[in-house]
């Protein structure tokens, strides 16, 4: 007798649910997708007014959250100052920069839980100043090796990318060496935009271009270094 009522009670506990517990584990919450669009302003364009319209393309949330976007604006193609950071709720912001100055743009996408994307691409443009005949050119953005690389061969291509609003010829000067930042000039007026060094074993090098539009216009590019195994 004992038997059959343990057998009816183990019966009822399953029947009610109390043999375990089902409830959901709760969904982890994921951030929203990568900006992929940069609209306005475009890539390298020369633009004739400083009070510029961005424009970004409009990204969904995995979750469903509202999203809102962080454009930031710097004259460092690094972005390690910020001229400017504003956080919207659509995809436009109007925006009053400095004149005869190079910008770069980013945007990244913020779900309302405070989860971000990673930053979209950067644009470059550049904003017209007073009776302007000559603008300088870009800073160069460095490619390859990439900062704080470990290399592994005994030598290596420096490789970098620049661009000029007037479409002047580039010449470029390289310096590369020990020391932060280095002195030893060992690309002079060059118009390719890589060169090859040779490499010591566990050392780190440190490397900067200087972009020359034949104008006297000249930017100086970020100082990078990378190391040796």
């Amino acid at each position: 007798m004992k038997r059959i009522n343990l057998i009816i009670i183990s019966l009822l506990l399953t029947a009610c649910g109390g043999g375990g517990d089902d409830t959901p584990e709760p969904k982890e919450n994921q951030a929203p997708a990568k900006v992929n669009s940069l609209v306005f302003p475009t890539n390298n364009l020369l633009c004739t007014t400083n009070t510029l319209d961005f424009e970004w393309g409009e990204v969904e949330d995995p979750d469903g959250d509202t999203v809102s976007y962080l454009l930031e604006i710097s004259s460092d193609n690094l972005f390690t100052s910020v001229d400017e950071s504003h956080t919207v709720s659509g995809k436009t912001k109007s925006v009053t920069v400095e004149k005869n100055t190079a910008y770069y743009w980013r945007v990244k996408a913020i779900d309302s839980k405070g989860l971000s994307s990673d930053f979209s691409n950067v644009f470059q443009f550049y904003t017209e100043g007073e009776a302007e005949i000559n603008h300088l050119p870009f800073a160069p953005r460095l490619t390859s090796p990439e900062l704080d690389a470990s290399v592994t061969n005994t030598s290596t291509n420096l490789i970098w990318e620049c661009s000029d609003v007037d479409n002047d010829p580039l010449t470029f000067d390289v310096y590369f060496g020990t020391t932060n930042p280095p002195t030893n000039k060992i690309g002079d007026n060059i118009s390719e935009k890589s060169l090859s060094v040779n490499l010591n074993t566990t050392t780190t090098y440190y490397w900067y271009v200087v972009a020359k539009d034949g104008n006297g216009g000249e930017s100086i590019g970020q100082v990078w270094d990378f190391s040796t195994n």
